[in-house]
């Protein structure tokens, strides 16, 4: 399907800054073994014990603060250089694409916020932030684009975020690097990467139900409006507005209202119980999939 070479292409803003790193950490690893298996040999063969001959100490405090410190200060400076990397990757810009993405085994879907969806492919525009919102409908999945390298986790029952931005167009792969069961190897697909005229093109307009829209009519279709209507006799919390906010709870906690609170409050709503609410909602785990939460948290999102 794809042509792999043994480095991977730079495709994308994080690869031109993850290579040197790399690179960096391989060649002095390996120069380091060399020349440390180097002295272990010369030193075992030039004072081994020999009969008659007494052993000897010396002390020698330069050397020992020299071996001691200039590692330490290379450590930290690999430290530092991997943690500014990892802040950028960790800090999502805010004008981002955003796809929602459930992994199953053994294969990815992929659903565009206009409602077109996708199976072990994913295509985005080149010069663009995409953030993907993941999750696993069985085991434990990741996600995997070699040449952008990026990678993630894709947990079940919980959500994963990452990003990233292509530099050039293209055809590149797209694995799963977690072993998910027999086919775990069959679990692979491709990311297409497209000039922006072109990608707008691709996405056209909306296809069949946006996930806003699926989410609204699965609101009124469960019965979550009887409860979460807007009013003051309203049995459970207000939603409008409410995402991204922080609630509190009835022992005093507090959380913000993100997917991941929103996940829980519909299959396990009685982990948190917003204070002035009795505990009244049902749980929905065995009623809802994976997708039909994602449209629902799409809706609550457009709320606010």
């Amino acid at each position: 399907m794809f042509n792999i070479p043994l480095i991977p292409e730079h495709a994308s803003t994080f690869a031109a800054k993850v290579d040197p790193l790399f690179w960096f950490l391989t060649i002095f690893v390996a120069i380091f073994c060399v020349a440390i298996t180097a002295i272990f040999i010369y030193l075992g063969l030039r004072y081994k014990q020999t009969p008659g001959r007494k052993s000897e100490h010396y002390e020698n405090m330069a050397l020992e603060l020299t071996w001691s410190v200039i590692p330490a200060i290379i450590a930290i400076g690999i430290f530092w250089w991997g943690t500014v990397i990892y802040f950028e990757y960790a800090n999502m810009p805010e004008d981002t694409y955003d796809v929602s993405v459930v992994g199953k085994q053994w294969m990815w879907k992929v659903q565009h916020p206009n409602g077109k969806t996708e199976v072990n492919h994913l295509t985005m525009p080149v010069g663009q932030a995409v953030k993907l919102t993941m999750t696993s409908q069985d085991v434990l999945h990741d996600f995997y684009i070699p040449a952008f390298r990026v990678k993630q986790d894709v947990i079940p029952a919980r959500y994963t975020t990452m990003w990233f931005e292509a530099t050039k167009t293209g055809e590149f792969p797209l694995f799963c690097a977690e072993y998910c069961g027999t086919e775990h190897s069959t679990m692979v697909g491709g990311v297409t990467v497209l000039p922006q005229a072109e990608f707008t093109a691709w996405l056209g307009g909306e296809t069949g139900m946006t996930p806003v829209e699926a989410g609204a009519a699965l609101f009124q279709q469960m019965g979550c409006v009887t409860c979460h209507a807007q009013g003051d006799a309203s049995r459970g919390p207000q939603l409008n507005g409410k995402f991204g906010t922080e609630e509190t709870f009835t022992d005093g906690s507090t959380a913000t209202i993100d997917e991941e609170y929103i996940r829980e409050s519909i299959m396990t709503p009685g982990m948190k119980i917003v204070q002035g609410y009795a505990p009244l909602m049902p749980t929905f785990a065995s009623q809802l999939s994976e997708d039909d939460i994602n449209n629902l948290i799409a809706y609550i999102k457009s709320l606010s």
